[in-house]
């Protein structure tokens, strides 16, 4: 069984989460930063009338706070109920995959983006980090900023 993936740059780093999970994709815009929120959330936007909290996907992932431009994306996801934006550089492409070519994880220590991937998998040479959004998105504390 074959399953669609969108695939997207972080930094120098390639990533992908599932096509079904993604609402749209919006050319940035500013965000309102709010107080007493995670630091990778970079605040939120308006929606069509909705709220939508705004994760800094390098800043969650431990890389650092992105410096956002009219150049990156923000991905707007659906985990549930819940919307939220990512921060990307750039989307990159829609493609295909055998369900049983996501590869888990390795176990390294102290690697702080293992906790969000569910798995990894080699497209066209390249390896891409599969997120697992309910575990990148599912924080308490951003239950707070929606």
């Amino acid at each position: 069984m074959f399953r669609q993936l969108i695939t997207f740059q972080v930094g120098s780093q390639l990533f992908a989460i599932d096509i079904m999970a993604i609402r749209e994709i919006r050319a940035w815009s500013p965000t309102t930063r709010l107080p007493h929120v995670p630091d990778y959330v970079a605040g939120v936007v308006n929606l069509r009338g909705t709220v939508l909290p705004v994760i800094d996907l390098a800043a969650r992932l431990g890389w650092g706070r992105t410096d956002p431009t009219a150049r990156h994306v923000i991905i707007v996801t659906r985990v549930g109920e819940q919307f939220r934006g990512l921060i990307v550089d750039a989307v990159s492409d829609i493609v295909s995959i055998e369900e049983d070519a996501l590869q888990p994880p390795p176990t390294t220590g102290g690697d702080t983006v293992v906790p969000f991937l569910e798995g990894l998998a080699a497209i066209e040479e390249r390896m891409v980090m599969v997120l697992d959004l309910p575990a990148l998105t599912g924080d308490d504390e951003l239950a707070v900023a929606a």
